[in-house]
């Protein structure tokens, strides 16, 4: 069930609410609780919900999406964003409520469920709404377009668009195959002695070898210096051990069919992804290699995938690899997925989704080099749209024009440099370094919100700057009213 939020006193229609005193206006949390569109959010929040007439009342959707702005806010953990809320009027009033309590509303665990009801595609709609973005439309589809030899005139085309891609990695142990093969085995036995347990075995425990794979496995790990025939002696080992307990557990379910009904849900996920695991550990075992395709590097988050970066310091990164877009100095997520993906394929789909939503193309994409294939070029000239980078082919045989063109090289460079600093704020200030989070459905929100927060503080950094510069323009122009302005 699902009750409509009422609306919010004035901050000076009931002032003694907060002791006495009204809230300051020019509070942050003010501003954003007047600057974000509640009535629109909570329509497309009840889009996405359950149809409930029963049940206890469903938190709004003002307190569910605010409540993950101020935990993204503060890069915080479950437990301190409620503390912050009970002790601070201005995040009760940026909530929605209508008097001060000394209490959360909530409790820590109701945020995680937050994150499982909210989705992403609401997180990034929510940050289009307030960048300015208007809604994408197929609407906005130029008739002229449609000849293939069509070369588009640029004088419509309006704007700058940067793309660049980056690696949100997660909060999970490096991995191993020595590692992920022990984790593993531990898991088959925990799933073997819950056969047993339920009398599935006959009376006689199956032989396990724990005790010995366990020793081995420690006297790895402990080892300095581990040589390439030490960790093909582990891993072989382990395999072997994994085989066997695997072995017990499918006779016991040939002899037992209703066996796999006596393991929890999370136990019956864990072996299926455990035989995955031993698939692909012993197919790169016996022919020799190090790559395979949709490889597991976690058993608690199996979707997570190794993205190969070549950065300083990680050459490969493990989480969700994120295309994202900055437009007027705001920053989208135009592309998400957990598997690694070639940038330059994605180029053209972001720069239609730019058209659908303003009704023309960019004038400028400004990417990394990684876009600059043939497709995409011919594509940005087809449309009439500067890319940056150098031009195919031989150099300018005019000595001045080419050097023109490497200034301009030059200058796009440094302007392309707009969307490595987001992403530096976002890994260095926020989330983005090291997602927490243990599900895949609520990493992406936590990507998103993140995304959303970093733009809220821009539109008030710009609201504060036109502020300052009104005021001033008072204090010269019109030095009679300056101790007004001032005072508001």
């Amino acid at each position: 069930m699902y009750k409509r939020h009422n609306g919010q006193l004035s901050l000076y229609e009931s002032p003694e609410m907060f002791g006495g005193l009204p809230l300051n206006p020019e509070n942050d949390w003010v501003k954003l609780g007047q600057m974000l569109p509640w009535d629109a959010i909570e329509d497309r929040y009840l889009q996405e919900q359950p149809e409930e007439k029963t049940g206890q009342p469903a938190t709004s959707a003002r307190m569910t999406v605010g409540a993950l702005i101020i935990k993204s806010w503060y890069n915080i953990s479950d437990e301190r964003v409620t503390q912050e809320i009970a002790m601070n009027p201005y995040l009760q009033y940026f909530l929605g409520l209508t008097e001060y309590r000394y209490e959360c509303p909530f409790d820590a665990n109701s945020i995680s469920r937050f994150r499982k009801r909210v989705s992403p595609e609401l997180m990034i709609w929510v940050n289009d709404l307030v960048t300015g973005r208007p809604e994408e439309s197929s609407a906005n589809e130029n008739e002229s377009d449609g000849g293939e030899n069509h070369i588009a005139d640029n004088e419509n085309n309006e704007g700058t668009l940067i793309l660049d891609a980056t690696c949100v990695p997660q909060d999970i142990r490096f991995p191993t195959d020595v590692s992920l093969l022990n984790e593993a085995r531990l898991s088959a036995e925990e799933i073997i002695d819950i056969f047993h347990k339920h009398g599935l075995t006959d009376g006689k425990k199956p032989r396990t070898y724990r005790k010995k794979a366990r020793n081995q496995y420690n006297g790895f790990s402990k080892s300095r210096k581990k040589s390439r025939k030490s960790i093909c002696k582990a891993i072989k080992q382990q395999l072997g051990y994994l085989r066997r307990d695997l072995e017990y557990i499918r006779k016991i379910v040939e002899k037992h069919p209703e066996a796999l009904s006596f393991l929890p849900k999370r136990k019956y996920i864990r072996l299926l992804i455990i035989q995955e695991v031993y698939r692909q550990q012993n197919e790169m075992f016996q022919h020799k290699k190090h790559q395979i395709n949709d490889r597991i590097v976690s058993l608690s988050q199996p979707w997570v995938r190794p993205i190969v970066r070549g950065k300083q310091g990680a050459d490969v990164e493990f989480g969700a690899k994120v295309e994202m877009s900055v437009h007027n100095g705001f920053l989208r997520v135009e592309h998400l997925s957990w598997d690694a993906f070639n940038e330059s394929t994605t180029l053209q789909d972001s720069v239609e989704k730019f058209r659908n939503a303003y009704g023309h193309y960019p004038q400028r994409v400004l990417a990394d080099t990684i876009f600059r294939t043939r497709e995409n070029l011919k594509y940005c000239k087809k449309h009439g749209i500067h890319m940056n980078g150098p031009k195919l082919g031989r150099r300018h045989s005019d000595e001045k024009e080419y050097k023109k063109q490497l200034r301009q090289e030059w200058l796009e460079s440094g302007e392309r440099g707009a969307i490595e600093r987001e992403f530096g704020v976002g890994k260095r200030r926020y989330t983005l370094d090291c997602v927490m989070t243990r599900l895949q459905h609520t990493s992406e929100v936590t990507i998103c919100t993140t995304v959303l927060v970093m733009n809220l503080r821009k539109k008030l950094r710009l609201l504060l700057r036109k502020i300052l510069v009104w005021r001033l323009w008072c204090w010269i122009c019109q030095p009679e009213r300056h101790q007004f302005c001032f005072a508001a």
